[in-house]
């Protein structure tokens, strides 16, 4: 081996027209490579992910996880190379989260999720459509931008339907966007509002309002026709394009044969959609925003420029008075990082090269480790474009770290070639110089060569890791492998061809420069007595090793340095079940605080979830964009940390603990740990309220460790929700079905949407149809606008909701998790145990009432007063409540105590929910394994074979 790298070395030094040819074309291959790699601050840290959406409109997040969350996960897990899956289920929403393999390519992933979709929908209620989510990672969230209008001319349901119409289409069309996802605002809608006492007057039934609008907003078509030789294209329109068309819809006759319209019963007018996320700009008031997210595996720097352009030509046609505000903007931390790196190499480069020069004391031999440095450079980022790898910190850490051993080759021949050429000069100049020279290089050449190649190998132990930390150090160890490969190339490639044209002249020797005789006479009496006392050398060396253990014993871990970005995220926790109305109130509260301060240049608020499926944010979730001013601007003295803590001690709110990020640094955590802070501690447990007391006693101990800025326990309990349970037997007096007191309750308080028709640029939006709205500021209030505006009508000349069923305000969930299907809770245990404490229980009944135990049933949750805390996706399981005294065997006159159900599985309903609190009780769950949520208001007896009356 040593003899083909000896003959290449030689080949090259007499054939250096040909060497620097090809030397020339692999450089325009990196120069190419240099200007087409992708450009990001950090390397993508994100597993192969595919996120499915499914919207479910006004339910609440019990019957989405288990209506549509847990079938679409349980599908999933059967798709090939998955690795988790994970589910999300959020007020009329769930997101499921595919987790593969690293190594599986993102379509080839999304397409197989569309196939398992299909055997999902099946399981699915009707209307419920899931939809795979776009081709992006969670730190794509690369521009951020918002709509405002100072002049006063558009509101914010005009700018919105400038972001939907407008905006977010052209700028879905730059290349490498993968999605615009709007976020504050209103969406316009038709909104029917039904006076009840109206319908009463009438006798129409809201039902029937209903399938009037819905039936008057379609188009049809009629075939074709001839006429005179053309061919003419039938069409009957009739989608609603106006107020008025929606008024003059026909209901009914009366007596007189007068139509009965919409108009008579009801109020026609536009009105805003129901929100879940708002968006507030330097506290000025709320705004409508606009986020950018960059398809996975693009260039982020080239597709932010392009955004910025493209909104650049659009300012011209805005509104008067519209503003396009940019709020964040990574282009300028990727310009700083890559820039930095890009500096620091131009100084190592002309550091290596000045010592160069100082010693050799040759200018034309300088040139040779010289040229190697960017060559060898510039041929690294060819496998680095074609395995998709992109300029980020750490790639090009990685060939910062390769500087020094790539110049050693170099600068080692170059010396021996001196050395030789000293020789032959003082012997008289025997035989050829180039061969002189050729003679040197071969003689260590081929141990240079191998030396780098075992520095190139150095670090291969890195590609084995997996996971988040392969995806992390993977583009350093690349990149500083494929600059040392290339060195050792170049060693017996360029560095021959250049040496044998380049060292010519005169030549120096090692005792010539003033310099190596200073070093060489300071450096050998050290070598001497060193030599000498060896021994006493070897133990001071290792006293100083012992000295150093205490201090490493002390430095702490990371995973990952921490990046400066130059922006701040603000994330406090709003408590569950805050309303929008007071959530953009606290909001603008905030913004207005942090922009006071002279270091902050704009401050851009969201409180909830903006419209894409890469924000799984609640209600309570905050998280303020805090755009800082230049360094130069700064107070004099200000640091970093000093900022930090004056805004958080600045901004003081009850309930709403204080956390400050950074952008993609808080992305970056959350995909890897799932806790939206740097340390977090996961409490398990089976009592959810031992859960909550014992993560706030954990939270409340962390806040006296030194170092720690603020500690809470997040909460995900404590939603409010107002239930209507039908009493099934007073409903059955008056011939109502559960049916028709859900569709009561789902059109008269949430209202019905038609989402159907064109929909021109501008459009008011869809159509809703639902009773009129009536001030509640009270729960009382509440409760009578629930009840007044459900039990307008079910049928014709119904009764009223309080005659039919009854209503009771609780305390519950805000969203649920889930991990492969199934939510986390406590272990599956033998129903055996359930059975025997129901019979414990049958014995304690009243007289005369003797319910029967048949076949096991499975042990669900409920709601209860305090709901299960669904954190760090684990699902807590809730406390059961006291069996009262009553709940077995209480008869009424409609039906006698204790008479048995049919064991249909419509029944088996019925006995789930009055098991929910003996199962909590006992720390039971279904087969499959799911923590239900236990019910603490009523409890009940059960069996598909005799069930005891508790209704």
């Amino acid at each position: 081996m040593s003899g083909l790298v000896a003959r290449l070395i030689a080949g090259c030094a007499r054939n250096r027209v040909l060497t620097l040819l090809g030397v020339a074309a692999g450089l325009a291959l990196g120069v190419q490579a240099v200007r087409e790699i992708r450009l990001d601050a950090i390397p993508d840290l994100s597993d192969v992910q595919v996120i499915v959406s499914a919207e479910w409109p006004g339910r609440g997040p019990d019957l989405v996880e288990d209506q549509v969350t847990t079938p679409v996960s349980s599908a999933l897990l059967s798709a090939p190379r998955v690795r988790s899956v994970r589910g999300q289920s959020f007020f009329g929403l769930s997101l499921v989260y595919v987790i593969f393999e690293d190594g599986t390519d993102l379509y080839w992933a999304r397409s197989r999720v569309l196939e398992y979709m299909d055997t999902a929908k099946t399981h699915l209620p009707e209307g419920v459509t899931p939809a795979i989510g776009p081709d992006a990672t969670g730190v794509g969230w690369v521009f951020e931008y918002a709509l405002v209008d100072r002049s006063g001319r558009n509101d914010l349901a005009e700018l919105r339907s400038l972001q939907d119409w407008t905006l977010r289409y052209a700028l879905a069309s730059v290349p490498g966007v993968a999605e615009v996802a709007s976020v504050g605002g209103f969406v316009r809608q038709y909104q029917v509002q039904v006076d009840p006492e109206r319908l009463r007057a009438y006798g129409i039934p809201l039902r029937d309002v209903v399938e009037a609008v819905r039936g008057s907003n379609q188009d049809a078509g009629g075939g074709v026709i001839e006429v005179a030789e053309h061919e003419q294209v039938i069409r009957s329109q009739g989608y609603v394009k106006s107020l008025g068309d929606l008024e003059n819809v026909p209901l009914r006759s009366d007596a007189r044969g007068a139509p009965v319209l919409v108009r008579d019963v009801a109020t026609v007018a536009f009105g805003p959609d129901v929100r879940r996320g708002l968006v507030e700009l330097d506290g000025e008031g709320e705004a409508v925003g606009g986020i950018v997210v960059m398809r996975w595996g693009e260039n982020a720097l080239a597709v932010i420029d392009a955004v910025k352009a493209r909104i650049e030509s659009l300012r011209a046609s805005l509104p008067p008075g519209v503003e396009i505000v940019t709020t964040y903007d990574r282009s300028g931390l990727i310009r700083a990082a890559v820039g930095t790196l890009r500096r620091t190499l131009l100084e190592e480069m002309a550091v290596v090269s000045l010592v160069i020069l100082v010693f050799l004391l040759h200018a034309r031999s300088a040139l040779i480790p010289i040229l190697v440095i960017p060559i060898g450079i510039s041929l690294a980022f060819v496998p680095m474009l074609y395995q998709g790898l992109n300029a980020n910190i750490m790639s090009l850490g990685g060939i910062a770290v390769a500087i020094g051993a790539m110049v050693d080759a170099a600068i080692i021949v170059v010396e021996n070639a001196h050395r030789r050429l000293e020789s032959w000069e003082t012997s008289g100049r025997p035989g050829d110089r180039t061969g002189v020279i050729v003679g040197a290089m071969q003689e260590v050449g081929p141990s240079i060569f191998f030396a780098l190649l075992v520095i190139t190998v150095s670090f291969m132990p890195i590609f084995a890791l997996t996971g988040t930390e392969g995806r992390l150090f993977k583009p350093l160890a690349f990149t500083k492998t494929w600059a040392m490969g290339f060195a050792a190339v170049l060693s017996v490639t360029l560095t021959p061809a250049l040496a044998s044209l380049l060292i010519r002249g005169r030549i120096r020797g090692e005792h010539d420069n003033p310099l190596n005789r200073w070093l060489v006479r300071g450096y050998a009496p050290v070598v001497r007595w060193v030599v000498r006392r060896r021994g006493l050398v070897v133990a001071g060396a290792l006293l100083l090793l012992a000295t150093a253990v205490p201090p490493f014993l002390e430095l702490g871990s990371e995973f990952m340095p921490p990046l400066n970005e130059g922006t701040l995220l603000y994330m406090p926790t709003a408590p569950p079940g805050i309303a929008v109305s007071e959530a953009s109130r606290v909001l603008q509260l905030m913004d207005r605080e942090l922009h006071t301060l002279p270091e902050v240049e704009r401050v851009f608020g969201k409180i909830g979830r903006a419209e894409t499926p890469t924000d799984p944010a609640p209600l309570s979730m905050v998280e303020t964009v805090v755009q800082l001013a230049p360094r130069e601007r700064w107070r004099p003295g200000l640091t970093w940390e000093s900022l930090v803590g004056e805004l958080d001690r600045k901004l003081r709110y009850p309930g709403m603990p204080n956390l400050w990020w950074m952008p993609i640094q808080t992305r970056t955590e959350m995909l890897a740990t799932g806790v939206r802070s740097q340390l977090g501690v996961k409490v398990f447990g089976d009592d959810v309220d031992q859960v909550e007391r014992v993560a706030s006693a954990v939270a409340a101990a962390l806040r006296a460790v030194p170092g720690t800025r603020n500690a809470f326990a997040e909460r995900a309990t404590g939603a409010f929700y107002l239930d209507v349970r039908t009493d099934r037997a007073r409903a059955a007096r008056y011939g109502v079905r559960i049916e028709d007191v859900n569709s009561a309750v789902e059109t008269a308080v949430g209202g019905l949407a038609d989402r159907r028709g064109p929909r021109p640029l501008r459009d008011p939006g869809p159509l809703r149809t639902r009773l009129s709205q009536r001030p509640r500021c009270r729960r009382q209030r509440a409760r009578s606008d629930v009840e007044q505006r459900a039990g307008a009508t079910a049928r014709a000349g119904g009764a009223p909701l309080h005659a039919r069923a009854g209503h009771d305000p609780q305390r519950g969930r805000q969203g649920g998790r889930a991990r492969r299907g199934r939510r986390r809770g406590p272990r599956h245990r033998r129903l055996r145990r359930a059975r025997e404490a129901v019979r414990r229980r049958q014995r304690r009944a009243p007289r005369g009432h003797a319910p029967r135990v048949g076949r096991p049933v499975r042990v669900l949750r409920a709601r209860e007063s305090a709901a299960p805390a669904r954190g760090a996706g684990h699902a807590r399981a809730g406390r059961a409540a006291p069996l009262p005294e009553h709940a077995l065997g209480r008869g009424d006159g409609d039906r006698p105590a204790g008479r048995p159900l049919l064991a249909r599985r419509r029944h088996l309903a019925v006995v789930r929910a009055r098991l929910r609190p003996l199962g909590r009780g006992l720390g039971g769950t279904d087969r499959a394994g799911r923590a239900r949520r236990a019910d603490g208001r009523r409890d009940a007896l059960v069996s598909a074979g005799g069930l005891a009356r508790a209704l």
